[in-house]
C-alpha cells in the first residue's frame, strides 16, 4: 500500500509540473489585406522550444469569436504557434442566421477573394518571431473548412490542411494541380451540406491531380459536429457529437505529428 501511495503521489507530482510548465499566451493582432484591416487570434506556450510550428486556424460562419479562439488555445497547448486568421475583417462579426449566411456566401462566391484574406493570416503567422516559416499547416472548421481547402488549392507553402466539416466543393477544381499540402478531410458522413455528390467531386479532383489526400467520414455525424453549440438534434442539420469531436481531433494530431515529426 505504502508503495501504491508513492507510485500515486508522484503521478500527481508529474502532473500538476506539466500544468505548470504550460504557459499559454494570447493576444490579438491587427493586420492588412490590401485596404482591409483584419484582427487575428494568436496564441502560443511561451515554455519550450523559441520557435516552433505554425497553425493557421479559420473560424466559421460567424467569424473570430470565443469557439475558433478555444481552437486556438488548445493548438497552443500543443506545443504550436496557433493564429486565428480573420477573413472578414476587423469588428465584422455576424450574428448566426441570415446574417452569417449572407457573409459567408459573400466569400465563396469570390474564391480569389477568400483566398487573398486566408493568404494574408498565413503571412502574418509566418512573420511572428516564434514561428517555424519552413513548418506551417492550416486547419478550419465549417466555412474555414472551405476556406483552407481554397488556401490549399492557391497552392499555399504549407505542410498540410485540415477541414473540420467543411463544403468541399470548389467552382476551380483544376486548381488542385497546385495543391502542396497534404489534405486531411474530417466530414459527417450525414452531413447535409455536404452530400455524396460533393464527396466524389472532392476525391475524383484530388485523385486527378495526384494530391496526398485522406477523407475521414463519422458516421452518425452531421454538420458542426465538433461544436457543442450547435446542440445534439441531427434533425436540424448540424449538431454536436461528442465521439466525433474525439476522434477527428485525435486525427489531426496524428496528422501534424506525421508532418512536423
Amino acid at each position: 500500500m505504502a508503495h501504491l501511495l508513492r507510485a500515486t503521489a508522484f503521478a500527481v507530482v508529474l502532473v500538476s509540473a506539466s500544468a505548470a510548465q504550460a504557459e499559454v499566451v494570447t493576444r490579438t493582432v491587427e493586420y492588412k489585406q490590401g485596404d482591409a484591416v483584419l484582427e487575428g487570434f494568436l496564441a502560443y506556450d511561451a515554455q519550450g522550444p523559441a520557435r516552433k510550428p505554425g497553425i493557421l486556424v479559420v473560424h466559421e460562419w460567424t467569424g473570430v469569436g470565443p469557439y475558433v479562439k478555444k481552437r486556438a488555445e488548445q493548438l497552443a497547448e500543443l506545443g504550436y504557434v496557433a493564429f486565428a486568421a480573420d477573413i472578414y475583417g476587423k469588428g465584422v462579426r455576424p450574428a448566426q442566421g441570415k446574417e452569417a449566411a449572407a457573409l459567408s456566401g459573400k466569400y465563396k462566391a469570390d474564391r480569389a477573394l477568400l483566398r487573398a484574406r486566408v493568404l494574408a493570416g498565413l503571412s502574418e503567422l509566418a512573420k511572428q518571431p516564434n514561428v517555424l516559416p519552413s513548418k506551417l499547416a492550416a486547419i478550419g472548421y465549417c466555412f474555414g473548412g472551405t476556406t483552407v481547402l481554397e488556401l490549399a488549392r492557391a497552392g499555399a507553402e504549407v505542410a498540410g490542411v485540415v477541414s473540420f466539416h467543411g463544403q468541399l466543393d470548389t467552382p476551380s477544381p483544376a486548381d488542385a494541380k497546385n495543391v502542396k499540402a497534404k489534405v486531411l478531410v474530417l466530414t459527417g458522413a450525414d452531413d447535409p451540406n455536404v452530400p455524396p455528390a460533393q464527396v466524389k467531386g472532392f476525391e475524383d479532383e484530388m485523385r486527378a491531380a495526384g494530391v496526398d489526400w485522406q477523407l475521414v467520414a463519422y458516421g452518425g455525424a452531421v454538420h458542426s459536429f465538433t461544436n457543442p453549440a450547435a446542440g445534439n438534434d441531427n434533425s436540424k442539420g448540424a449538431a454536436y457529437n461528442a465521439a466525433a469531436d474525439r476522434r477527428s481531433w485525435v486525427a489531426m494530431r496524428d496528422f501534424f505529428d506525421e508532418l512536423f515529426k
